[in-house]
């Protein structure tokens, strides 16, 4: 049996009586750390202990230390009873505890003061406004909470402050003022405001240190995903944007699509705050349409997020589970049955969203189809096939067929130009907006030059508006 006992929060008179007697009237005693104030003077009372101080010089990392604890603890406790004592409460930031509770080790907890409450006492908090206790020897910077009161516990030294500084300052503005507070409650407290950017500076930092950090006004949280999500539901709530009120479903769809080409044109550029600005536009398109549907009771961006989560999950056993992959043409195949087991689609083809750009849906629509064979193996038949469409193209023009008829026969062409393409491994979609772009470029030269010629477009003729083009395309 392991009798865990908690030393409390610092000062002697802070023990209950009966873990003082526990303590006083126990031959030997386990120590996690001598570093503790009511060590030193219930040494000199003839208390018998042994401390583990010296198992932190053995690792790098904090939980092979408590593990290696927890492990000496369970091979004595096996032998015979034996009184193990931690800082403040046994159940309170103490991983040697919950590692004995997890390996079912026979234990009994003891109490002892938590320095919880001599912090809320020290700082005037109230934890019902809010209040999040973290670890800060082993935390990860998605799960601070700003709004809340929050306290780092185990800020034992300046390694463990320049974390806490440099996970705050990702998120804070690096002179936003914390507390450094020590000893909570005892009669060597200390407390220090400081700067985040001065958090690791501190020479007083002890296993007896925290950091707290007083809830952040709304202003400064913008970069937080709650923020955003509060902002577009008031832009369609009650006193909000009479556009964005107005907007659904079907009437946002031109703009994700437009959004979607700026964002390429700002990866074109490779722009990083153009990209931002960018990106955000797409996100932005994405949070007005689960606002509407969470306006309308159909679903919310919780559920999009879920379902979005649990998909790459789930199609990712590679990462994820048990599978082995090698590269990443077996992922995508790995990706492809795992999709056929999800749905059972009438058409391999059917999983194609009509609303696909053309040459974009063309390629998708070949590419499937080429998956179950219905391709050429190379590019000869297919260039043929390039050359069959232009002729059945020239026909029609010279039998002069309807409209109609002339446009289906030019379809067929692109058709057949789009299968080229994937052969040589060239996104369709991708090379016209390209194209455009050059066009654009080169025609933009065009007009700059014959305005420093003050001349008008209308007034040249097309042989030299040709010649400045073949200019423009020798500059690049």
């Amino acid at each position: 049996m392991i009798k865990v006992i908690g030393l409390g929060a610092g000062d002697l008179d802070q023990l209950p009586l009966g873990v003082y007697r526990l303590l006083t009237e126990t031959d030997h005693v386990f120590l996690r750390t001598k570093e503790h104030p009511v060590v030193a003077t219930l040494a000199q009372e003839g208390l018998e202990y042994t401390s583990f101080d010296q198992i932190y010089e053995k690792h790098e990392r904090f939980e092979d230390v408590y593990d290696e604890i927890a492990q000496v603890l369970m091979e004595e406790g096996a032998k015979k009873d034996i009184v193990y004592g931690v800082p403040g409460h046994p159940l309170v930031a103490e991983r040697t505890v919950q590692l004995l509770i997890e390996k079912k080790a026979a234990i009994e907890i003891k109490g002892g003061q938590s320095f919880l409450d001599d912090m809320f006492t020290s700082l005037r908090i109230d934890p019902i406004e809010g209040f999040q206790f973290v670890d800060a020897t082993s935390f990860q910077l998605q799960q601070l909470q700003l709004r809340q009161h929050l306290i780092f516990c185990q800020v034992y030294d300046g390694y463990i402050a320049s974390e806490v500084k440099l996970a705050l300052m990702e998120i804070l503005p690096y002179d936003y003022e914390v507390y450094i507070v020590t000893a909570a409650g005892s009669s060597s407290e200390q407390m220090k405001k400081v700067p985040i950017y001065e958090l690791d500076r501190e020479s007083t930092l002890n296993n007896l240190t925290s950091v707290y950090v007083p809830p952040a006004e709304e202003k400064l949280l913008r970069q937080e995903f709650s923020s955003l999500r509060q902002t577009i539901a008031a832009l369609r709530g009650p006193n909000g944007c009479p556009w964005d009120k107005e907007q659904t479903n079907q009437s946002l769809k031109k703009y994700l699509i437009e959004e979607a080409y700026e964002l390429l044109d700002a990866i074109d550029e490779e722009d990083d705050e153009h990209i931002i600005e960018e990106l955000g536009d797409v996100l932005l398109q994405v949070m007005l349409h689960a606002q509407i549907g969470e306006d309308e009771g159909w679903f919310n961006i919780d559920e999009v997020i879920g379902t979005l989560n649990e998909k790459m999950i789930r199609r990712h056993p590679h990462v994820f589970g048990t599978e082995i992959v090698t590269n990443a043409e077996e992922v995508l195949q790995s990706w492809d049955e795992i999709k056929k087991t999800e749905k059972q689609y009438e058409s391999i083809l059917s999983n194609i969203p009509n609303s696909l750009p053309g040459l974009m849906r063309a390629y998708q629509l070949q590419k499937q189809a080429a998956k179950v064979g219905f391709d050429w193996k190379e590019p000869a038949p297919m260039l043929e096939k390039v050359y069959e469409e232009l002729q059945e193209w020239q026909e029609a023009l010279r039998e002069a067929e309807g409209k109609e008829v002339i446009a289906k026969e030019f379809g067929d062409i692109l058709f057949s130009l789009v299968n080229l393409a994937r052969y040589y491994q060239i996104d369709p979609e991708l090379a016209i907006h390209d194209t455009n772009k050059k066009f654009r470029r080169r025609f933009s030269f065009i007009e700059e030059a014959v305005k420093h010629q003050g001349k008008q477009l209308t007034e040249m003729s097309l042989e030299q508006l040709d010649a400045l083009w073949n200019e423009a395309k020798g500059k690049e």
